[in-house]
């Protein structure tokens, strides 16, 4: 028993010895996981409310604007000519420099003449032989005339001299024909230009035989020249009624190396019917061309005048295109409230002016929009503005940047006070 009882009294030493510091590291550990409890705690309480999406904002603008639409084009020739020989012959001169410019009755080619002036010839002398018989036959007839009247022959005799002097007369003016058409077939061996243009190269060389159905070359105009495109049913509606009135309609060209729309043309041509199929209707507007930049075949940025006629302005409500979002087939900005939340608006838009957007309904001058940032947004959600200018590009290098976002700046500073929009 009193070893037992030794033993009981060693293992409950051992017990506590092991038992004592675990439990006091248990105690710490509690006492550390309750502070940190109480620390995550307080911090969440004093976290600030999240920030809303940062976004680029501008005032929407209030400008006058003539109203215009833009189209692409072709550049085409008033006149546009294909030289053919009216007739056959060896070619023995080639007159043109390709690409040169060429006036009107300048000689292009030449066809050897002599076959020609030979036929000439011989029409001519026969013309002449018919014409003295019939000067012969003439004088028989009033040779005849005179013994009819002293009943010295009979009248079938006078008959028969005046038809034969009729006959001899027709014969005579053919002979004279056939002579006229030998003419004209001889200068016909000199091939002249119709028209003043440029000329295009050679399609046939120095000796070689042709026909009349031969294409030697073509000439283009070009003191005036077309810009032919194809407008749609609004512009058929805009300007239309203007042209069979007789008013002017301003268009402007730009080629595809050129900045803007520096030539300047009036609306020539609108066609009597609209394309049901693919809902065009096609225009020409015609341009002087003294310097001639305008080239038959160029492709064309063609600007017409969309609003009123004769070039009146218009004040016009105007956002940049990037602030355009489209759902479905409408198309909407995020308005920026007063509380900096964003607000859902459907536009109706109109054509592009000076590189902003026309809104014809929806918005108010003097409204913040959000023009970069759009796929941060929703109905509602809270936002961060930063305000720029409205012509403000993300994407320019920074100095020109600094500079635009510091005159649109300005240009917002001085738009009306935002009004509740009706749209």
């Amino acid at each position: 028993m009193h070893f037992s009882y030794r033993k009981h009294i060693m293992n409950k030493a051992h017990f506590r010895k092991l038992v004592g510091p675990l439990a006091a590291a248990l105690a710490v550990a509690g006492i550390i996981g309750v502070g940190a409890a109480g620390w995550g705690d307080s911090q969440a309480q004093a976290a600030p409310a999240p920030a809303g999406a940062p976004i680029s904002a501008a005032a929407v603008l209030q400008q006058s604007i003539t109203e215009t639409q833009e189209f692409s084009g072709r550049i085409e020739a008033i006149e546009r000519v294909e030289i053919r020989a009216r007739v056959g012959g060896f070619i023995t001169l080639v007159n043109i420099a390709p690409g040169s410019l060429v006036r009107k009755g300048d000689v292009l080619f030449e066809i050897d003449p002599r076959p020609f002036r030979a036929e000439l010839n011989r029409a001519e002398a026969a013309a002449v032989a018919a014409r003295a018989r019939v000067e012969l036959a003439h004088t028989e007839l009033a040779r005849a005339e005179k013994l009819f009247a002293e009943k010295a022959i009979a009248q079938r005799e006078l008959d028969t001299s005046a038809s034969g002097f009729k006959e001899l007369d027709a014969n005579a003016r053919a002979a004279e024909a056939q002579a006229e058409n030998a003419r004209l077939n001889l200068a016909y061996t000199r091939v002249t230009s119709p028209i003043s243009g440029r000329v295009g190269k050679a399609e046939i060389t120095l000796g070689n035989l042709i026909d009349a159905s031969t294409m030697l070359t073509t000439v283009v105009s070009d003191d005036r020249i077309y810009a032919s495109f194809d407008g749609d049913e609004d512009t058929l509606l805009r300007v239309g009624d203007a042209m069979h009135k007789g008013q002017k309609v301003a268009v402007k060209v730009g080629l595809a190396n050129e900045a803007g729309y520096p030539h300047e043309g009036q609306l020539e041509f609108v066609d009597n019917q609209l394309d049901t199929q693919t809902g065009a209707v096609r225009m020409r507007a015609v341009f002087a061309n003294p310097d001639k930049k305008l080239v038959p075949g160029l492709f064309a940025r063609v600007q017409l005048q969309g609003g009123s006629v004769g070039g009146a302005t218009t004040s016009a409500v105007l956002i940049n295109e990037r602030a355009v979002g489209t759902d479905q087939n409408r198309k909407f900005v995020y308005i920026v409230t007063a509380d900096n939340k964003a607000e859902y608006r459907p536009v109706t838009l109109g054509p592009t002016v000076d590189g902003l957007r026309v809104v014809r309904e929806g918005l108010a001058p003097g409204e913040r929009i959000v023009v970069y940032g759009l796929q941060r947004v929703q109905q509602g959600a809270a936002l961060a503005p930063h305000m720029v200018g409205m012509t403000f590009d993300p994407n320019a290098p920074e100095d020109s940047k600094a500079a635009k976002t510091a005159a649109n700046t300005a240009a917002n500073a001085s738009a009306p006070a935002a009004t509740p929009s009706k749209g």
